[in-house]
């Protein structure tokens, strides 16, 4: 027996508990303790502290969306960082290095050697890439920097109010000097292209898509010449389809075909149709007679809109449309 109370020449009334239920209830205790501790264990709760790298890890898993225009703080930037750097406009002249070279030193290496690394045998790249293409020749082919692309992009993307999961149809995407930026920026298989010429086509999926990592993105870029646009899928609707340039050299019927066709494939009122440098196609028929084609067609001239950009010299003209019928 063990005896609990306290001891005292009177022998008060005492509290007697057996060795049995002693043993049990230490038992029991013991039993509910195991219980919560293994409990506690594998809850899966939320803590109630986080601590800060917990944060910043759920942070870094979210995609920002990417940043459309350049603002005047974005050229500040850059004009302190080259300010702090003591940098100053060069001639433009090849430098000592490794190995300098022009395009044409650069071509010609390429072909003596049979590529890039030099190799013994034959090429065995998987993707092969002609060494015009790997010395950036096509991209002299427009006139204008190469750079203005960027420009394009960030104007036609803003005056749209585009988002990553826009669909976006360029006509005469080219080399890709501009789709280049609208492939990154949009969701994988948004940005479609109608191209003619075979060497820009071969420009766009044999150097710039891989060289700029985005063959990940699978725009759709088909070959032709008649505006048609049915291989893009019949229940295709673009928040924006544009042309840079290429109305100008094609006939004027075969504009209106394309425009017509196009009507379909534009959304309602907030799409875009954009049309660069001039609408001949247009003012060739009459002020009249050419706002009640648009009308007939289903189409709104929204007017002309100048570009001039931030960066890289560029100045463009733009003349917007918009579909007015369901």
């Amino acid at each position: 027996m063990a005896f609990l109370s306290s001891s005292s020449p009177t022998m008060q009334k005492g509290i007697f508990v057996s060795v049995p239920v002693l043993v049990l209830s230490v038992s029991f205790a013991a039993a509910v303790i195991f219980l919560l501790t293994s409990s506690l264990s594998t809850c899966s709760c939320p803590s109630s502290v986080s601590s800060p790298n917990d944060v910043v890890g759920s942070v870094s898993d979210v995609r920002l969306e990417e940043k459309i225009s350049t603002t005047r703080e974005d050229v500040e930037w850059v004009r302190d960082l080259i300010r702090s750097n003591g940098l100053h406009m060069q001639k433009n002249e090849l430098r000592k290095g490794i190995n300098p070279r022009t395009r044409d030193q650069q071509l010609a290496d390429l072909i003596q050697y049979k590529g890039i690394s030099h190799y013994e045998g034959d090429n065995h790249t998987a993707l092969p890439c002609p060494g015009e293409l790997l010395v950036e020749q096509h991209h002299s082919n427009y006139g204008e920097p190469w750079a203005g692309g960027r420009d394009v992009f960030e104007f036609l993307a803003q005056s749209s109010n585009l988002k990553p999961n826009s669909r976006v149809l360029e006509i005469g995407c080219g080399t890709l000097r501009v789709g280049l930026h609208f492939i990154r920026y949009l969701n994988p298989t948004h940005f479609h292209c109608l191209e003619k010429d075979e060497l820009s086509l071969m420009a766009a999926l044999r150097y710039e898509l891989p060289s700029q990592g985005l063959l990940h993105k699978r725009p759709l870029i088909l070959r032709g010449d008649d505006m048609e646009f049915s291989k893009f899928g019949l229940d295709t609707a673009y928040d924006l389809i544009y042309a840079s340039a290429v109305f100008l050299h094609m006939p004027d019927k075969l504009v209106w075909t394309g425009l017509e066709r196009l009507v379909e494939k534009l959304k309602p009122y907030d799409g875009r149709i954009f049309v660069s440098h001039n609408v001949k196609f247009c003012s060739r028929l009459g002020g009249d007679e050419c706002a009640k084609k648009l009308a007939s067609l289903g189409l709104e001239y929204l007017g002309k809109q100048t570009h001039d950009s931030l960066l890289f010299n560029h100045y463009e003209i733009w003349f917007g449309f918009r579909r007015v019928k369901q």
